[in-house]
This record gives structure tokens, sequence and C-alpha cells, in this order.
């Protein structure tokens, strides 16, 4: 059953105030995979709908993306004053200590509490939750969130279901206090998670699991993990059901939605998705094609490219949702503002 915040529409309500995104310059194509893997440029695109996708060079971490599009975020908003930093990652600089604070300090916001959130593919929506629960507690009234990961550094390179998909890259929004009726005020957001089955999509190793066995484990097991069959009908499933709801505590009707931006997993989630929830592609925004499945980072980034290229406008009614490891998954929806991304 899906759970979710509760919407208090007299109340103090998270709106976003800008957003940014970042990918590193380095881009790795079909044809570079073909070179080292026991694939094609047509199974590729034709399973994922990804032709090329953008990786962090040798020691570039997860921080340096998130600071790049907090930074971003932050120009878009006008200001770099926030009262708060949230990353939502899987790929953390460190076990220990969170990234955020890190992120925080090289912005100039050395003070301020930040902290990580780890929901994987879900991340930016339970960010968004979290970032929320700060303004409306009175806790914060602006947020800096980040969603970032540098997520082929846990890709095995040798495995071809997960390297031919998987990008490194960040987005952010700054949010502010304001009030629910207001233009990027962040509506309902619909959160569930099912950790029965986390090993769908799992990293074995690393973890105090692991560590106190007593055991070592083979560099296999340090490496994402996902059973694709599974993944794939689970992902349908739940975001289809979570949008579904989203738009329904929203009060409105499939067919007012504008735009759709789904985590973008791969083509084939996507087009399932999108034609149960019989939205027609128009509508459906994506930019899998060529930056890959970003994890955490996928949605702010498809949101800050969109919104860049005039595919995604002031007063279009827009739905949000996404499916991660955990298993995780969420969805909201909310009018998009009239702002400048960078």
């Amino acid at each position: 059953m899906t759970t979710a915040t509760r919407w208090a529409p007299a109340g103090r309500t998270a709106v976003i105030a800008g957003i940014g995104s970042y990918v590193p310059p380095d881009v790795v194509t079909n044809q570079d995979l073909t070179r080292r893997l026991d694939t094609t440029d047509e199974w590729i695109r034709s399973r994922t709908g990804i032709a090329t996708r953008h990786v962090v060079s040798a020691g570039t971490a997860t921080s340096d993306l998130a600071v790049e599009a907090g930074q971003r975020a932050l120009k878009s908003a006008g200001s770099a004053d926030v009262d708060a930093v949230v990353l939502a990652t899987t790929t953390p600089d460190h076990s220990c200590p969170a990234t955020a604070p890190a992120v925080a300090a090289r912005l100039g916001l050395t003070g301020v509490p930040a902290f990580d959130v780890a929901a994987v593919c879900t991340g930016f929506l339970y960010g968004l939750a979290s970032a929320s629960g700060l303004i409306a507690a009175g806790i914060a009234d602006r947020v800096l969130l980040v969603a970032a990961d540098a997520f082929t550094t846990i890709i095995d390179p040798d495995d071809r279901t997960t390297a031919v998909i998987f990008a490194d890259g960040a987005g952010a929004v700054v949010l502010r206090a304001g009030r629910p009726d207001e233009p990027g005020a962040i509506g309902p957001l619909i959160l569930g998670s099912d950790g029965s089955l986390g090993d769908l999509i799992h990293v074995p190793a690393g973890g105090s699991r692991q560590r106190s066995s007593g055991r070592s484990a083979p560099l296999e097991d340090h490496y994402f993990r996902m059973r694709g069959r599974d993944t794939y009908r689970h992902a349908v499933e739940r975001m289809t059901a979570a949008s579904l709801e989203a738009v329904q505590r929203r009060g409105w009707t499939m067919a007012d939605v504008d735009r759709f931006a789904a985590h973008q997993a791969n083509a084939r989630i996507l087009t399932a998705v999108s034609d149960r929830l019989e939205i027609p592609g128009e509508r459906r925004l994506s930019n899998i094609e060529h930056v890959g499945n970003t994890g955490g980072a996928s949605i702010p980034l498809l949101l800050s490219q969109a919104a860049q290229d005039g595919r995604l406008a002031a007063g279009h009614k827009v739905l949000l949702t996404a499916f991660g490891g955990g298993l995780a998954w969420g969805a909201t929806a909310l009018h998009w503002p009239e702002l400048t991304p960078f």
C-alpha cells in the first residue's frame, strides 16, 4: 500500500525557486562500449533508448557534480542564502561522513545543517519530502536540494546489462517557503517502499552486513546488481500507481497533465508507464538518449534541461515519478513556475 505525506493546503509549503544541472564533460558512446563489450549500438538503443552518456573522469567524485549543480540552482534562484542543504545520492564520496556537509562548505554554506538522503533512483522525491518538511516545520525558509550520482563508480565495466545504462550527473533545486496556491508549490508527495524485495537492486558488499561477517568479498560483490526483468515489472506497476494517486490527490485528471517527467530508467519502462497512464508522446519529457540513467539525479536533470530548451514552460502542470532500489518509489505533481534554469 502506498503511503504519503499529508498535504495541508492551508499550511506553509515548499516552492521551487531555482533549478540547475550539471553533467561531466566526458562522453561515452554506444560505439565506445562495443569495443569492449559483447553488444551493438542497435542492441543498446532498442533495449534502453540510450545513445550516449556522461561519465566522471578519474578522481571526480559525487560532491564535485553536486557543487556544480548546486551553484547553478543558487544562481537560478538569485540568492546563495539558504538555511539547509539536502543531498540525495547513492554514491557518497565516503561511507562516513555524509557528503552533504562537504558540498555545503564548498558552496560557502558552512554552519547550515546538511545531510544525505539515500533512496537510490527515488532520491530526489525523498529529498523533496525531507526539504519540504524542514520548510513546513519552520526549521528553514530556504533549502538547497541536490540529487547527484557518480553511478559509474559502482558499475561493473564488464557487465553489459548495467554498463550500457548507467551514467553520472547532478540536478538541484532551491526551495523556499510559500503558499500552496503558488506556481512551483510542491503538491502531495506519494512515497512508498518494500524492503522485502531489496535484493532486486543492490550492492552486496561494502556495508555492515558483509563487513561484520568476517569474510572478504570478491570484487564483483562491490558492484551494483539488478535483476532486470523483475525490476521492470515492479517499476512499471509502482510508478503507474503512484502517479495516479498523486494526480488524484492534486485534484487533477490525467488529461490535465501537460508534462510527464519520470525517472529515466530506460526507454521501455518509460513507454510502458506513459502508455498505462495514457499520456501522449508530446507530453512526455525525456533525455535518456543523451544522458542515460543518472540515478537520483535523473528527474531534476531532466527538468532543468527541459526548462532550458523550452519543452517545459511556466504554467505547465507537471507530474513527476520515480522508482529505485529499496525498493522505493514516489510521485508528486505541481504547476511549473517562472524561473531561469542554469
